[in-house]
């Protein structure tokens, strides 16, 4: 529901900021005026400028930030099931990708569609992430590489928050794939079309920050760099698809330029690790494309822990790789796959999550960020990512700030 000015008491807060307890703070409420978090703590102690507001009993329930995916491809055409075959008889990734599979087979789905036909096939992933008590969501485009569908991408992913009561944050991704117009021209792709529809995206206030995929199937750092130039100059913030499949030092480059996130880093070493730490680069974790894949190579949770690298966590959902739309899912693989904590996941989906996307006024309980939140039916914030399949969602809370 969305939120404006209430009292919302009774419950067990779990506040997800940094050098807090874990443990959530039992009989807490939270007042909201303007859609805004005004203040948060124990009942016992609310001031009295409070008292007057609309209350709403929580009945003990846990109450956590409202969720964050800060890594999502919801926008695209048809769908990949075949591959989804290739890959269970032996195929790997790269090989149903340089067979004409994979992001290509996407893009001709994409270019076929229209804007409205885009937003009606993303809608129903759109609503189980919000079903989850999700409020903000990252969509990327890169299913057009060429210069109009791009755009018309893009432009189907901020209608998204028109229709329904989330916040979305886009992110340019031109330079994820070759088209087969460009087949082993990959520089005069970037010149002819990333960079020009980069530069149309933002003219047209599309763009909240510009991502790039640094693959061997995709484009090689130098690439990548004259894509994040660009950015730099129109003062984009930028992030990464690094080190999925092997190392090729794009978590490294990423952090030179200040990277939000650098996201899947399977193959990440420690000399990446340390660069993302040096420029406060946040790892974003995808489990959901390490289990579809199939992948034995695991992100370095223990290095990224040692060099206090921020986590979060993300579905990646997307039509080959992840097609997952749910975050409580990603929370329990980061903890079964990967070994992060319950603790690790909750602040991956939040705090982290938000960090993830340079967002600085939700991912935590605290006065003056948006009344984004979510309230469960659970007794300790570990079963959110226990529980496998199961939705304990009680209600979500979107800040009406208008």
């Amino acid at each position: 529901m969305k939120l404006r000015d209430s009292l919302l008491m009774n419950a067990k807060l779990a506040t997800m900021q940094p050098n807090r307890p874990w443990a959530p703070l039992p009989g807490g409420a939270v007042a909201v005026e303007a859609g805004r978090i005004a203040w948060a703590g124990p009942l016992a102690e609310l001031p009295d400028r409070f008292a007057s507001l609309e209350r709403q009993d929580l009945g003990g329930r846990l109450l956590t930030p409202a969720l964050i995916d800060c890594h999502s491809h919801i926008i695209h055409g048809g769908d990949r099931a075949a591959e989804f075959e290739m890959r269970l008889l032996g195929a790997s990734y790269e090989e149903v990708a340089r067979a004409g599979g994979g992001i290509v087979s996407t893009v001709t789905a994409t270019r076929a569609a229209s804007q409205q036909q885009l937003i009606d096939a993303a809608l129903p992933r759109l609503d189980a992430m919000l079903a989850e008590g999700v409020a903000t969501v990252e969509v990327k485009s890169g299913y057009g590489l060429d210069l109009e569908t791009e755009l018309t991408m893009l432009r189907a992913a901020r209608a998204l928050a028109d229709l329904r009561p989330v916040r979305i944050v886009t992110s340019f991704l031109g330079a994820h794939a070759v088209p087969p117009e460009y087949k082993d021209r990959p520089d005069a792709y970037i010149d002819d079309i990333c960079i020009p529809a980069l530069r149309a995206a933002h003219a047209e206030g599309l763009v909240d920050a510009v991502d790039g995929f640094c693959e061997g199937i995709a484009f090689d750092p130098d690439q990548i760099a004259r894509v994040f130039d660009v950015a730099k100059a129109l003062d984009l913030p930028v992030k990464l698809h690094a080190e999925q499949l092997s190392n090729l030092g794009g978590a490294k480059l990423a952090a030179s330029y200040g990277a939000l996130s650098a996201d899947h880093i399977e193959y990440l070493d420690e000399a990446g690790v340390q660069a993302m730490a040096k420029a406060g680069t946040t790892a974003v974790i995808l489990p959901g494309a390490f289990y579809a894949l199939r992948e034995t190579q695991m992100p370095p949770i223990a290095l990224l822990r040692e060099h206090n690298v921020p986590m979060a966590l993300a579905t990646d959902c997307n039509p080959g790789s992840s097609p997952m739309v749910s975050l409580l899912l990603a929370m329990n693989m980061g903890c079964t796959l990967f070994r992060m904590t319950p603790q690790e996941a909750l602040a991956g989906v939040t705090r982290n999550a938000a960090r993830a996307l340079g967002l600085s006024d939700c991912g935590t309980i605290k006065a003056g960020n948006r009344a984004d939140l979510a309230a469960w039916n659970v007794t300790d914030p570990a079963e959110l990512a226990y529980r496998i399949g199961f939705n304990p969602l009680h209600q979500r809370f979107f800040g009406d700030l208008k």
